[in-house]
């Protein structure tokens, strides 16, 4: 019975070696979780046990480093949650490797060239498809509203538009001009000029006044008011101003609309641009403005970015960013049921239930850092010491084997 013992003390401790010899070699493998062994004594009718066997190999899911990685990587900032991928053959892996690219379709594949996948544009909740980089340029927006913040100047001289009609051509007949760029519907820019007048002041409010005037592309828009009211002046509006130099006009949002903003040879929507003034003044300084117009022509895409909820965002050449996708990321109520298959992947089994899926840091989900990696979490030091532990047990073991050996050869002396 003592030849069995040992024996078993050998094979388990070989096996624990084994295990820790694959812990150090996956000391620099990403998203690797180390694993350990657990040991049982065996026990026949007799009071002697009859030696050990391994129990269980369990895996240790704590978090590893995080650290820096390319373009397309990723690492789940916590204990919950793995990356869902799909292989050619359709099979569902889960894995916590981070390290992505792209393959020549422009999909997310991980090193095995399986498929990320998660929510797309369908919304959160909805079957996870194959992520994959937009190959569609982004649709231009209309500008449809634009901030003006101005200074007038308080100090410039009176033109007598009765006298002196205005002229976009001639500058004696304005104050002062700021162009401003803006888009039709089908991403066409078009320069959107507004010429200041000053005016002599209401006599009857004591009001300053300025008319505005606007065009596109040199041809006239005509304004209108917030309520629909028509231009004051056959195609100006009025600013007005009190005696603190504040903008009293009422709305303060004047809307300059175009017709046929792209002509016969560029068909776009007519172009209806509402300007809002509020906060402008009239103070005894320079010609100022800050203006915020909406609106952007179409763009090619240009890099993608990963935010902490798993959103994918695609940036694109005209500085526009969109939500083309989210990672999506799957928890198991006992992960130490999942079934490992290698490649850093596992598959879930009947022991880890079902895997539930979700966004992260939703849920008890973790979150996602982008263009970082989850290193092993394989601790070294630990390891090499583990390794000395096991090495005494199987040297212990032998020793065992060899005291039997001895007793034995004792009994056949004896005889």
């Amino acid at each position: 019975m003592g030849f069995g013992q040992g024996l078993s003390g050998l094979n388990a401790a070989a096996q624990n070696l084994d295990v820790i010899g694959n812990n150090i070699a996956n000391s620099g493998t990403v998203g690797f979780k180390a694993s350990s062994v657990q040991f049982a004594d065996v026990y026949a009718s007799s009071r002697v046990g009859l030696g050990t066997k391994v129990a269980a190999v369990q895996q240790r899911f704590t978090v590893g480093t995080i650290s820096a990685g390319g373009q397309y990587d990723m690492a789940i900032d916590g204990a919950n949650g793995f990356f869902r991928t799909i292989d050619g053959s359709g099979n569902i892996l889960y894995t916590r490797n981070g390290q992505f690219t792209i393959d020549k379709n422009l999909n997310i594949v991980n090193a095995q060239g399986q498929n990320l996948t998660g929510y797309g544009t369908g919304g959160i909740g909805t079957a996870p498809i194959a992520l994959s980089l937009p190959q569609a340029n982004i649709a231009p927006q209309a500008t449809s509203t634009s901030g003006f913040v101005a200074n007038l100047n308080a100090n410039a001289d009176v033109i007598d538009s009765t006298a002196t009609p205005f002229d976009p051509t001639n500058a004696e007949t304005y104050t002062d001009t700021q162009p401003m760029t803006v888009y039709d519907s089908l991403g066409n820019s078009h320069q959107l000029t507004q010429y200041f007048v000053k005016q002599a002041s209401d006599t009857t409010t004591g009001e300053s006044v300025y008319h505005v005037y606007y065009t596109l592309d040199g041809a006239a828009m005509a304004p209108t008011t917030a309520t629909g009211t028509p231009a004051v002046w056959g195609g100006a509006t009025d600013l007005r101003f009190d005696s603190a130099g504040r903008l009293t006009t009422t709305p303060a949002t004047i809307t300059a609309t175009l017709a046929d903003p792209g002509g016969a040879s560029s068909p776009a929507d007519p172009l209806a641009v509402a300007i809002n003034y509020t906060g402008s003044t009239q103070y005894g300084s320079d010609f100022t403005t800050s203006k915020t117009p909406n609106g952007y022509t179409s763009g090619e895409f240009s890099t993608i970015s990963f935010g902490t909820d798993g959103s994918i965002i695609a940036a694109y050449s005209n500085g526009q960013t969109q939500n083309v996708g989210t990672v999506v990321l799957a928890n198991f109520n006992n992960v130490q049921g999942l079934k490992p298959v290698g490649d850093n992947a596992w598959t879930e089994s009947a022991d880890s239930g079902g895997a539930q899926l979700g966004q992260p840091g939703t849920n008890g989900m973790a979150l996602i850092r982008g263009q970082s990696v989850e290193e092993s979490n394989v601790d070294l030091s630990s390891e090499l010491v583990n390794m000395i532990v096991a090495q005494r047990t199987y040297q212990a073991n032998t020793q065992t084997i060899k005291t039997q050996s001895d007793v034995l050869q004792n009994l056949l002396q004896i005889a």
